[in-house]
């Protein structure tokens, strides 16, 4: 689960991770008021949206007075940003964040996130922050130092300084630097984050460590349990589909394509929309019904790949285990009988009770192509959606 900028900067002082004063705006007039409250001039406002990139699109400006605050925030309120990380539909601006400015002096890159080969924590830094990182990890890799952090010792003295060292700092900043890890650390303990990114983290003119933006990704197995976080969830940022389909508990997730697959594991799921690939058809999702699904959740997952403009045409591929294939079948014929169905729908099913199913399919005046072989199934879908 991802969170806002202003919402990680609220995490970030509880634990003693210095940011710069801000006030959240949702309209025009809050924005002027957070202005004035931080009194000085000028004033940085910062697109609320849950992606990257926000400064080389328009999503970070400089207002100089406050008639440019009334004027950029205007601008950016109900419009849609669009990164290279949001897609061509971009994210909605809901609120922006009023934040003082900081003389900067330097930018550095300093982030704390989950790596599982090696079954650690590790803290990524680098001397070269700011817009461009991605291209320093391109260009000049050995600026980008990597220390893992073991579980039983947790973070080390030591680390901090070797950090402060690849970093340039004086020997007087290496405390603040070391307080700005720790926070990090335990904040990533204690809330079950799965990624913490500053980017930048500047020296100011004075000398001071400041996080001048906050990244917090969460871990989605994890929330369940810090009431905290949940509520911090924002669904506008999150595509419709997929929140529609988490009030099921189905695993979806949108792609671009037009042809619909619904499947029964996230592994043969998977190999289902690689097979579609390799025969030429493009997928418009990820569909995961579970093992242990019903009808109902069956419908429910029908209804939202037909409900895509996009698709062309389906295929389920269902292997009964846990789930049988007469229930799979079942939701079909239902999910059909509710919604307006106007595209072919290729079916296979193998496994527990799989001809129970296909009896099921075969007895209905539904027009549904069975198919008995995945790789002929997945031909058979692609060159429907052709002719679609």
């Amino acid at each position: 689960m991802n969170i806002h900028e202003y919402q990680a900067k609220q995490l970030f002082k509880a634990f003693d991770i210095a940011t710069p004063d801000s006030q959240l705006a949702t309209s025009v007039t809050e924005a002027i008021n957070a202005a004035k409250l931080l009194k000085e001039s000028p004033w940085i406002i910062k697109a609320q949206v849950h992606a990257g990139g926000r400064g080389k699109v328009g999503g970070v400006k400089l207002a100089k007075t406050l008639a440019e605050v009334e004027e950029i925030t205007q601008q950016m309120l109900g419009s849609r940003l669009v990164t290279k990380q949001t897609g061509n539909e971009g994210l909605p601006i809901e609120s922006v964040l009023v934040e003082k400015t900081s003389i900067i002096k330097r930018e550095f890159y300093l982030s704390l996130l989950v790596d599982r080969g090696s079954e650690r924590v590790i803290f990524i830094a680098s001397s070269e922050g700011g817009m461009n990182i991605e291209t320093v990890a391109d260009s000049t890799p050995e600026k980008i130092i990597s220390l893992n952090i073991h579980p039983a010792a947790g973070l080390q003295g030591y680390q901090c300084r070797k950090i402060a060292f690849a970093l340039g700092l004086q020997k007087s900043q290496f405390k603040a630097l070391e307080t700005i890890m720790r926070g990090m650390y335990q904040l990533m303990l204690a809330k079950d984050a799965s990624q913490i990114e500053i980017n930048p983290l500047i020296e100011t003119d004075t000398g001071d460590l400041l996080a001048i933006d906050a990244k917090i990704n969460f871990d989605d197995n994890a929330v369940a349990t810090h009431s905290d976080i949940a509520v911090l969830k924002d669904p506008s940022q999150e595509d419709d589909k997929e929140n529609e389909a988490a009030k099921f508990d189905l695993n979806y997730i949108s792609l671009e394509g037009n042809i619909g697959c619904m499947v029964n594991g996230a592994g043969l799921a998977m190999a289902t929309m690689d097979l579609v690939k390799l025969k030429g058809g493009r997928p418009a999702n990820f569909l995961d019904v579970g093992g242990g699904t019903t009808t109902e959740k069956v419908t429910e997952a029908f209804k939202l790949i037909l409900s895509d403009k996009q698709v062309k045409a389906m295929l389920v591929n269902i292997f009964g285990g846990i789930v049988k294939c007469d229930v799979i079948a079942q939701g079909i014929l239902t999910a059909i009988e509710q919604v307006k169905v106007e595209i072919p729908i290729v079916v296979r099913l193998e496994g527990t009770n799989a001809s129970e199913g296909r009896l099921l399919l075969s007895q209905s005046k539904m027009e549904i192509v069975a198919a008995d072989d995945l790789e002929a199934a997945a031909e058979k879908v692609v060159s429907l959606a052709e002719v679609a």
